[in-house]
């Protein structure tokens, strides 16, 4: 004996539950894809926008094209943002690079920086629309707007990329240092990215009807994403390294002083070195008309001192044609204040600020009276005077004359940089310090009696400076300002730093990064390991759905003819009971009434497709 038609019914009855539960369900989901297809094509109206049919592609050829080029510009604006982010060591060489050329002072580098983020998080605004449209089986509609957006991203991308690689070529050799740091943590962030993007590829992957679209999508996914789990194996950092081998901090030696708390190459700056704990002072030597060494990084005075008001017409002058009687009546302070090149004058107490309003040039025997008082190093480029100097050809024995008849430095304490004359030099005074600017190799470097190497950050190498320092010569990195370039300094053995920023980096106990190669490896292999299960996991629930879907549809077409009607929703062809009986017959007036409902629903879900 079969079930009753009131069980039937009630069958049916809960079928129809379900159905109408669904498409509430989808009806409430829909302002969610409004939103998306509105942000991503002005498409706020459901009838404006269309979904993707099983089988076809997510969008036509030129939609197509333009999501290419999203992903493009969405790389490329990553790429100059990452290296101008990780430039930021040099930002105030940039600017004053800027000032130098085009008269002015302007923050150029943070202005370039802000343009680069805006321009990004737009691009990167869109693609996870896209994305998410994709992964809502939309079609894709990108407005004309975005379209121009794009393509002035993509301009900005390019030629900042190209003016700065021309300009700053040595900053690429940055970004490749900054990978020994951040490596890690871009490779846990791109194989989270291939994560999610599992998701609406393997969506589309198993609605598409041809094989070569579907072998080009598989294997784009599957390249990148096993170069993402490969990437480990080829990482080299000196901050992964076994416990116990980290050695001491290097020393911090002040750059033409402190030049964030006070203004550069004054005696307000290097107090500053002394005052944060600094063991080693740097500055620039030029020689004055009438023979006294002072302190001046540039071959003018305009950026630092107030010549345009005290010798109008001599603003572009070199400084070394310049006598004492006239340098002592300029400021060399004033700048600092108005121009804030670091943006810490601000910061400054009132005391500090007075003071440094009122600095002036500092001389080269005041500079090692300073450093001999402190029982501090120092070391200094020493430059030589122009034609028609009169100390032109002399410029090395006056200095010489001032370190050892005018000052009360040692000669230990001066660490000997210039190059002309060494020999000269070495014979006068075999104490300093012999210190190249340049590497060598190490039977070159001892036949020279050359004991520190002065190098720029670029050319570091744990290899390096670990074989230089076995037959004791030690290697000083010029200039790094941020934590982690003094991190990885640190890791790869340098003995000091010269800095801008010595108030913040004696304040690091640990590098910034430093992981022994096992933890490391348990770090990577879990996430490569987490990111496949899962990733696999979705493309077998989207083969098990599409395959389920292409199973119904063909049960349905063989119900065409019984008791079964359809309706169109946004998800798909959804069948509904009709109000037949699996006798035949009409259902009865208890049962009509609940059906309602969803007649009512579907009215409702034909008329929101009106604008």
């Amino acid at each position: 004996m079969g079930p009753s038609p009131t069980t039937l019914s009630k069958l049916k009855l809960g079928k129809l539950k379900v159905v109408r539960r669904q498409l509430l369900q989808r009806y409430e989901h829909q302002p969610f894809v409004s939103c998306l297809a509105g942000l991503y094509g002005c498409q706020w109206r459901r009838y404006q926008r269309a979904r993707t049919p099983p089988g076809e592609c997510c969008c036509s050829k030129m939609e197509c094209g333009s999501f290419g080029l999203l992903i493009a510009t969405f790389c490329l604006s990553l790429v100059f943002l990452y290296f101008w982010s990780e430039a930021q060591n040099d930002y105030n060489d940039f600017d004053w690079f800027n000032f130098g050329n085009l008269g002015f002072w302007f923050p150029w580098s943070v202005v370039l920086l802000v343009v680069a983020a805006a321009f990004f998080s737009y691009v990167t605004l869109l693609l996870v629309l896209a994305v998410c449209l994709l992964s809502e089986g939309q079609q894709l509609y990108l407005h004309w707007g975005h379209k121009i957006g794009i393509l002035v991203t993509l301009t900005f991308s390019i030629v900042a990329t190209a003016v700065l690689s021309d300009l700053w070529s040595k900053e690429w050799s940055t970004l490749l240092l900054s990978f020994q740091v951040t490596a890690p943590y871009l490779h846990v962030g791109g194989v989270l990215m291939m994560t999610i993007l599992s998701w609406p590829i393997a969506l589309h992957y198993f609605r598409m009807n041809k094989k070569v679209r579907q072998a080009v999508t598989m294997g784009l996914y599957v390249a990148v994403l096993f170069s993402l789990y490969l990437v480990p194996l080829g990482l080299y950092s000196p901050c992964i390294k076994q416990e116990g081998t980290l050695g001491p901090a290097p020393i911090l030696i002040g750059h033409r002083g402190a030049p964030m708390l006070a203004p550069e190459n004054t005696q307000m700056s290097f107090e500053k070195v002394v005052e944060a704990g600094g063991e080693g002072l740097e500055t620039d030597v030029t020689i004055s008309y009438d023979g006294v060494p002072f302190l001046m990084h540039d071959r003018t005075l305009r950026r630092t001192t107030n010549v345009q008001e005290v010798f109008p017409d001599r603003t572009d002058a070199l400084a070394a044609m310049f006598n004492w009687t006239e340098l002592e009546r300029l400021n060399a302070g004033a700048w600092f204040l108005s121009r804030d090149p670091f943006g810490t004058a601000s910061s400054l107490a009132p005391a500090d600020r007075a003071r440094a309003q009122n600095q002036s040039v500092f001389t080269l025997r005041d500079f090692l009276d300073l450093a001999a008082l402190h029982g501090k190093m120092v070391i200094f480029d020493l430059y030589r005077p122009p034609r028609g100097h009169p100390y032109r050809d002399t410029w090395i024995t006056r200095t010489l004359e001032v370190i050892h008849n005018e000052s009360s430095i040692r000669s230990n304490q001066v660490l000997w940089l210039p190059w002309e004359l060494r020999d000269l030099v070495q014979e006068l005074d075999p104490a300093l310090q012999q210190t190249s600017g340049k590497r060598a190799s190490i039977e070159e470097l001892q036949e020279g009696n050359i004991v520190k190497l002065n190098l720029h950050y670029s050319s570091m190498s744990e290899e390096q400076i670990s074989k230089y320092a076995s037959v004791n010569i030690s290697t000083n990195l010029y200039v790094i300002s941020q934590p982690w370039l003094y991190s990885l300094a640190w890791c790869a053995g340098a003995q000091s730093v010269t800095t801008n920023a010595l108030h913040v980096l004696k304040n690091l106990r640990r590098p910034l990064f430093l992981m022994t190669p096992e933890n490391y490896k348990r770090m990577w292999v879990p996430t490569d390991v987490v990111s496949a299960a899962l990733i696999l996991i979705v493309f077998i629930f989207h083969w098990w759905r599409e395959r389920g879907l292409a199973f119904y549809s063909s049960s349905r077409e063989a119900n065409d003819n019984g008791n079964y009607s359809k309706f169109r929703t946004e998800l798909s062809d959804i069948w509904s009971i009709s109000g037949v009986s699996a006798l035949g017959q009409p259902l009865n007036a208890t049962i009509a009434p609940k059906l309602s409902s969803i007649s009512e629903l579907q009215e409702a879900s034909g008329t929101a497709h009106l604008p």
